[in-house]
């Protein structure tokens, strides 16, 4: 027979290009009532078809796609499709040359048919179906010929919370089923009516793709074939009123460049990392006794290309040129500002909507990883900023998800962020959990992230954190510590520590909460790391004193050495201290310019001498004049004067000295690491101390003087009698500075000072801090 097939919607004919024997069935009116008892289970109420209809139906499949029944006692199959844009439909076998007319059984698009299921092989869901819309063919799969790809046990952890690779289930995976590729959509929405999926394939049509429930569990899914990386898509959720909104996806990997708010199918397998001696030996790299400088970066404003839209360059482009810098600048690790999707720049990343997506501002995924596995080959650490404290409560984001606050509290005094007018997670809640573990070991897993500094730890310890009385709900022992959090925070060290050996934890925590830092089976949180806020804190509050009353504020400068050793802490001179009108680190050095640089030159010493890892925020390591714009790139041209060139090299070759030196890193955090020599010269403003490594050959000795005075023979007590010398002075001419110091090296005499048998004279340069070392026998 030719090819002409009767539409039997419509009585028109439609020639197709094929020789198309026609099954016998094709003209049959086929209805439920039509299949009688045999074929009950493709028989629908008008209750369900109009729930398909409005986007609320919890299982399209009871309607839709291929089942088996029988005619005539025959076996079939009854497939039908929901296609609302298409006048007429066909069912076709793979390869195209089986044909059969469908008819159209409902005016708002929906077709059914009864047919062979060997001839068009619907039970594994090879069969198509050519639509006409407008005149023009199309041709799609059966997306509910598949069976779903999560397992009961998949279900069961996720919804206790013990999921820890949901990423590989959720969202937008690029998978290969019953020999049909293309992907599974996923989202967990327990509270939604109904769930349709809506993308550039399906000509974001909220009608044609309805999702599945999965079980109980509060996911729904829908596998649609022949969809490829690249494609935008979102989900459509009605919530239980009928209200429709859009949402992007929670697990996306990708989504549009702000303000578009799509998500797009990302393939990350897609990446040939190269950066296996790095990982193999990261545990020793990042060990809590090796040296830890970090470079803290916002990717947007480090570098701009004033050719390109908002100046942004690519991760790749910016990996050559931060490694390089890097290496220039001996720093071992940087830290990139949140590089998570944010729909607001100005946040700095820090209001994050797509927890799974690298920001496309500067690229695609795999740009991201080419830019770690740059830093790895050229052994730079990369660690990022992680915000599990809150999200922005954007349309398009997590906040009332499904219609209901479902990854965040109800109740404002829980669920809202007075300080950033932000929402906050529900950690009580299994899959809430769920989601922010599984996405920091999503970091490490898929990106070869080697840390993660988490954000506002102390927002998150604390029930009444920036809120008045009456205005935060204590926990159920009456207490103002978030019960959930603290297991929320364990759980993620526990996790990320033993699936990922080597990487580092760091919280920013501005309290005097305990243990942070240590294991959680010792009562601990768990975190490799702690900012020390406290000790930035008093340090730039002293260095803010105008030199003549420093001696009255000799206490801001020593006290951090009284609890120096109760965490394993770093040092941190982060974005947060030039931003919101406190000006850059040499705009708050007091005194003229001079002054100002040979200040901050001395605060790079001390810092880097005192116990503690390192961490600086780019355009300090340059004396940058302007505050911090996340809109403007760095003064890279100060570098052509020679106090900016100098300080430059200060910071770089105290990275250096940092590196080279055991005493100055491998006893960070304990005691033995550090002692002091003089601490109570409060009238002359001078300190020295020694740091020791393991082995107690392995020290240098730190004299710092915090006045702009020249002090002449200054005696201070060594721990040995021999010869010492100077290995770095902050004031050398290198730095731009005056160059005053002790060129040669230094006798002990048998003189007591300071409490010690030996000591030799030096000459302190002013504002400065000099680095001594015992010269070897």
């Amino acid at each position: 027979m030719e090819g002409k097939i009767l539409d039997t919607s419509t009585g028109l004919s439609n020639s197709l290009d094929a020789t198309v024997p026609l099954n016998r069935l094709a003209n049959r009116p086929v209805s439920p009532e039509a299949l009688g008892p045999a074929a009950n289970n493709g028989s629908f109420d008008g209750g369900e078809l109009a729930a398909l209809l409005d986007g609320r139906q919890p299982n399209p499949k009871l309607i839709l796609g291929p089942r088996k029944v029988t005619i005539d006692g025959k076996p079939q199959s009854l497939v039908r499709v929901f296609a609302p844009t298409a006048q007429s439909a066909w069912i076709m076998n793979s390869t195209g040359d089986t044909v059969q007319a469908m008819r159209k059984v409902h005016e708002e698009g929906l077709f059914e048919v009864v047919c062979d299921s060997d001839s068009f092989d619907t039970q594994r869901g090879l069969h198509k179906f050519r639509l006409s819309v407008e005149g023009k063919i199309m041709t799609t799969a059966d997306p509910y010929a598949f069976d779903t790809i999560f397992s009961d046990m998949d279900l069961h952890l996720f919804g206790e919370g013990n999921h820890f690779e949901i990423y590989n289930f959720l969202g937008a995976q690029l998978r290969t089923l019953k020999d049909v590729t293309g992907v599974n959509f996923s989202v967990w929405a327990p509270n939604a009516a109904g769930v349709n999926l809506i993308g550039n394939f399906n000509e974001w049509d909220g009608r044609s793709l309805p999702m599945s429930r999965a079980g109980t569990s509060g996911i729904w899914e829908l596998f649609v074939p022949h969809v490829e990386a690249g494609a935008e898509y979102k989900f459509r959720v009605t919530d239980q009123n009928g209200k429709q909104i859009d949402k992007s996806d929670p697990y996306g990997f990708f989504a549009e460049q702000p303000p578009k708010t799509a998500s797009i199918v990302a393939d990350l397998e897609d990446f040939a990392w190269t950066d296996t001696d790095w990982m193999s030996q990261r545990e020793n790299h990042q060990g809590l006794d090796q040296p830890i400088s970090v470079y803290e970066l916002h990717l947007g404003s480090w570098r701009t290309d004033h050719e390109k839209h908002n100046g942004w360059i690519n991760y790749r482009d910016l990996a050559t040129q931060i490694v390089d810098y890097c290496k220039e600048m001996q720093f071992t690790h940087i830290e990139l500002m949140p590089i998570s999707e944010h729909p607001f720049t100005g946040s700095w990343g820090y209001q994050t909507v797509g927890y799974f997506s690298a920001t496309s501002r500067y690229g695609n995924p795999q740009d991201l990883m080419h830019l770690v596995n740059h830093c790895h080959e050229n052994g730079i650490g990369v660690l990022i900023d992680w915000v599990p404290a809150h999200f922005p409560k954007d349309g398009h984001g997590l906040n009332y998800f499904d219609g209901t606050a479902l990854y965040e509290h109800a109740d404002p005094r829980q669920g809202h962020h007075p300080d950033w007018e932000t929402s906050i997670f529900n950690y009580g809640r299994n899959e809430v959990r769920n989601f922010l573990v599984a996405n920091a070991l999503f970091w490490l897993d898929k990106f070869h992230i080697d840390g993660l500094r988490v954000d506002a730890v102390a927002s998150m310890l604390y029930l009444d954190y920036s809120r008045e009385e009456g205005e935060w709900i204590p926990n159920k022992y009456g207490g103002r510590e978030n019960l959930d959090a603290i297991e929320f925070l364990k759980q993620f060290n526990e996790q990320t520590h033993a699936r990922f050996p080597g990487t580092l934890t760091i919280a920013e925590e501005s309290t005097a909460w305990g243990g942070v830092s240590r294991p959680t089976y010792a009562g601990g949180l768990g975190f490799s790391i702690k900012w020390n806020m406290g000790w930035m804190n008093d340090t730039l509050r002293y260095f803010k004193h105008e030199s003549i009353h420093r001696k009255y504020h000799h206490d801001e400068l020593t006290f951090s050495l009284i609890y120096a050793f109760t965490e394993n802490f770093s040092l941190p001179l982060s974005h947060d201290e030039v931003v919101h009108g406190k000006g850059s680190l040499i705009n708050q050095m007091p005194g003229d310019t001079w002054q100002k640089f040979a200040n901050l030159r001395l605060l790079y010493a001390y810092m880097w001498t005192h116990p503690g890892k390192k961490l600086l925020f780019m355009g300090n390591e340059m004396a940058q004049w302007n505050e911090w714009d996340c809109n403007s790139q760095l003064q890279w041209d100060l570098l052509g004067h020679d106090s900016h060139r100098g300080m430059q090299k200060l910071v770089s070759d105290l990275n250096g000295i940092y590196r080279r030196e055991p005493g100055l890193h491998q006893l960070d955090f304990t005691e033995e690491g550090f002692e002091w020599i003089e601490s109570g010269a409060r009238e002359d403003s001078v300190i020295g101390y020694l740091r020791k490594g393991k082995d107690p050959s392995d020290l240098v000795m730190v004299v710092c003087n915090f006045t702009p005075v020249v002090r002449q023979r200054y005696r201070i007590g060594v721990p040995f009698a021999g010869e010492y010398r100077e290995i770095f002075n902050s004031d050398s001419e290198y730095y731009a500075g005056s160059n005053v110091g002790n060129m040669s090296s230094l006798s002990t005499e048998a003189i007591e000072s300071q409490g010690r048998e030996n000591s030799i004279t030096l000459t302190l340069p002013p504002l400065s801090a000099v680095i001594l070392k015992p010269v070897s026998s």
